[in-house]
């Protein structure tokens, strides 16, 4: 078993190799010292000949590292951490100015050393480090050269802050540390599903969701509008379509609860049709929906068996807003505005007012408190003011988590700006 010593007794096995194969190769290197200091102490205390063998990076083996958990007594255990270590190995001559290129002599030798000795075994790993474990392991220890460009060495080397030298760089791998965490033996599964009914076989294919599209292009639906829904193997029968709100309260509370919508058949095949409640209809409606991102997912019930629910798709919901006075009014620049906004605005949601051009900041949110007698048809009262945004008509717009109001009418031949929905500033 490998153990956390894994890495200092490879750092050890090769500076031990290293020392002791190097000087066979060459009279020079009798008085050879192999450290595994870091590069900018590396000459520190020392004297003639010498070679640093530095561990500059670790990396996890992606051949390793999704393995299947290790069989052991007590049940499945976690995978082993496997590493593939980064050396940097550098040569210094008998002084600093190296005149003879005895470093290059050092580095001549080292490379071949690796070259001939490119895996280590398990009696030099046990004799540099005992009791480390890691000669046990199934892998064996491969030294390869690491191909590092002059960009990369310049930066290792400034990261040392210290003089570039004769150097080269070896990755060895794999090194495998065992993991300590206890083994885990799961219990056994007594049922399958509320009655042990076992795994559920459904005739055809479920539902599949690919988009919602607003009416008439737009970016966002509104309440009151309908909405094509694309998919596959859509059908009305026992299908509702689940509306959840993006939006979480802040400070935290229960967030809005989904809705479900039926649909019904659409105008093509794999096409239904939903139409979103409108406020004035639908007692319900103010407490259940909120401008901003909802996710839409297919429910299809199935007799006797669990639904089946689709993926979701996004809709965006707009707001619906209102000037008062009528727009369009005519104000000044630094003139109150005040606007209402069905659906209500949530706790804690982004608003931000788009007078033409200007984005500006709201002055005001207020929401009616839960107990007025008008709660349930009363929209969010909001106030700005009025931005130099230059004298002129202005479409006014309200954006709610990214989500803006439709400034646009339809009712004519052509779209045109809503003059509900305008001021016009002095």
């Amino acid at each position: 078993m490998s153990s956390s010593w894994a890495i200092a007794a490879v750092t050890a096995t090769l500076r031990n190799l290293l020392q002791g194969k190097m000087p066979q190769l060459d009279p020079v290197l009798q008085d050879l010292s192999v450290t595994t200091r870091t590069p900018d102490t590396a000459r520190k205390t020392m004297t003639g000949t010498s070679l640093n063998v530095f561990l500059f990076g670790t990396a996890v083996n992606a051949a390793w590292r999704n393995q299947d958990p290790a069989p052991s007594q007590g049940g499945p255990a976690s995978p082993p951490l496997a590493l593939n270590l980064h050396y940097l190995v550098t040569a210094y001559g008998r002084d600093d100015s190296d005149q003879d290129a005895v470093s290059h002599r050092v580095l001549g030798a080292a490379m071949g050393v690796l070259h001939d000795h490119s895996v280590l075994g398990a009696d030099e790993l046990a004799a540099a480090l005992a009791n480390s474990g890691v000669g046990e392991q199934a892998e064996r220890i491969r030294i390869t050269p690491l191909p590092l460009g002059v960009d990369e060495l310049s930066k290792l080397w400034t990261a040392f802050q210290t003089n570039m030298r004769v150097s080269a760089a070896y990755e060895v791998s794999v090194v495998l540390i065992d993991s300590q965490a206890p083994a885990r033996a799961p219990l056994p599964v007594l049922a399958r599903g509320a009655n042990d009914e076992g795994v559920h076989s459904v005739l055809g294919a479920a539902p599949t969701l690919t988009r919602m599209l607003p009416p008439r292009s737009q970016a966002a639906a509104r309440q009151g509008e309908t909405v094509l829904v694309e998919g596959s193997s859509l059908s009305t029968v026992g299908t509702v379509l689940r509306f959840t709100s993006l939006w979480r309260p802040q400070p935290p509370t229960l967030p809005l609860p989904s809705v479900e919508l039926a649909p019904v058949a659409g105008p093509g095949p794999g096409q239904l049709v939903v139409a979103l409640p409108e406020l004035a209809d639908d007692a319900l409606a103010w407490g259940n929906w909120v401008p901003g991102f909802y996710s839409v997912a297919a429910v299809t019930a199935q007799s006797g068996l669990p639904p089946l629910v689709s993926g979701a798709v996004g809709l965006a919901l707009a707001p619906t807003i209102t000037l008062s006075p009528h727009a369009p009014a005519t104000v000044a620049v630094g003139d109150t505005v005040t606007l209402k906004c069905s659906p209500r605005i949530g706790d804690g949601q982004n608003i931000v007012i788009l007078c033409g051009e200007a984005s500006v900041a709201p002055d005001s949110v207020d929401n009616p408190a839960s107990g007025d007698p008008g709660f349930a048809s009363t929209p969010t009262t909001i106030t700005f003011t009025a931005p130099n945004a230059g004298a002129g008509t202005h479409p006014v717009r309200l954006r709610v988590d990214g989500v803006d109001s439709i400034p646009v009418t339809f009712t004519g031949a052509v779209p045109a700006f809503d003059s509900a929905q305008q001021v016009i500033i002095t």
